[in-house]
Parts: C-alpha cells; sequence; structure tokens
C-alpha cells in the first residue's frame, strides 16, 4: 500500500512540476522586462504634478491639423496641396532639417509614389533654410514655420524684407531689374 501511495505522489509532483517550472520562467522574463518599478513611479510623478507643462487636447490637435490640411488644400492648387502630398512633404522636409536624410530619402519615394510634385519639397525646405535658426526648445516651431513655408514657399524672412529697403545700397540694384518688366507690361 505504501509503494501505491508513493507512486501517486511521485506522479502528481511531476504532473506540477513541468508547469511550474514553465511558469517560474515566464515570470522571471516579465519581471526582467520591466526594469525598476521605482523608476517608473518616479517619473510618473513629476509629469502630473507640473503645471508648467499645459495638457493638450487630443481634440484640439486633431481640429488643428486637419484645419492644416484643409489650409494647404485651399492655398496650393494641384497635387502639392493634397492631403497625402501635405503631410508626406511636411515630414520630408522636418527630416531634411533634422538631418535624417536616410528616412527623408525614404518618405520621399512615398511622396513620388503618390504623384506628389518634388520641386514643392525643394522650394519649402529652401523656404526653411531662408529662415535660419529654429528655438529647439519651442514644441511647434518648427512644425509651424515649415507648414507657412509648405503654403508659401516664396516667403522671406521678416528682418531681410524689412533691412533691404532700409539700406540705399541694396535698394539701388534691386529697382534696376524689376524696372524693365514694369515697362512691358505698359508697352501693350
Amino acid at each position: 500500500m505504501r509503494r501505491l501511495v508513493l507512486k501517486f505522489q511521485n506522479a502528481a509532483l511531476r504532473c506540477l512540476a513541468a508547469p511550474g517550472l514553465a511558469l517560474l520562467i515566464g515570470i522571471g522574463g516579465a519581471i526582467a522586462q520591466s526594469g525598476d518599478l521605482r523608476a517608473q513611479d518616479q517619473s510618473a510623478k513629476p509629469a502630473t504634478t507640473n503645471p508648467a507643462t499645459p495638457a493638450v487636447d487630443p481634440l484640439k490637435e486633431s481640429q488643428r491639423k486637419s484645419n492644416e490640411f484643409v489650409e494647404a488644400a485651399q492655398a496650393i492648387n494641384g497635387p502639392a496641396g493634397n492631403p497625402e502630398c501635405v503631410w508626406l512633404g511636411r515630414r520630408v522636409v522636418v527630416l531634411m532639417w533634422r538631418d535624417d536624410l536616410d528616412t527623408a530619402f525614404r518618405h520621399l519615394d512615398l511622396y513620388d509614389r503618390f504623384g506628389c510634385p518634388g520641386g514643392h519639397v525643394q522650394a519649402t525646405f529652401r523656404c526653411l533654410v531662408r529662415f535660419g535658426a529654429i528655438d529647439p526648445k519651442a514644441p511647434d516651431s518648427l512644425s509651424g514655420r515649415v507648414h507657412a513655408c509648405w503654403i508659401n514657399p516664396n516667403a522671406q524672412p521678416e528682418a531681410v524684407a524689412a533691412t533691404a529697403p532700409a539700406s540705399p545700397g541694396a535698394a539701388a540694384p534691386a529697382a534696376a531689374p524689376a524696372a524693365p518688366p514694369a515697362a512691358a507690361p505698359a508697352a501693350k
């Protein structure tokens, strides 16, 4: 009788040993992936208690983005005003500005596949470079400037536009090339 009880105990232990071992291995992997729980708690507390960082309303953010797409479609005729061209093109320009050229070229391939004009990306990047340095601490300064340049790639920085007429040496050469085109329409 004693042998029968021992066989039953051994069989029960063997049946429980395999699932128990699998459970221990799984728990060990889960704990290893989660990292230090105290560090997660500490990083979450400053984000919730800091009143200086405003909470972004997802509804307002999506409305702002859709308004930008509508504005681009109204301001730009042709495929450059299509939402997919606007989204991909602005993304390409931002990636080029951040010197991530590999990713920018991959996005540019997608941009071309949608039938979007490549010249608009060039003009937008040229406009962005004309405006110069962008404050990295302001969260939307780069995206706002890229959007403004996407809408109007011929935009000039305000400082350059204000100082160009102020200097007499710069105004004289600019007036000379402008005079012949003005006279040509009057001759008709």
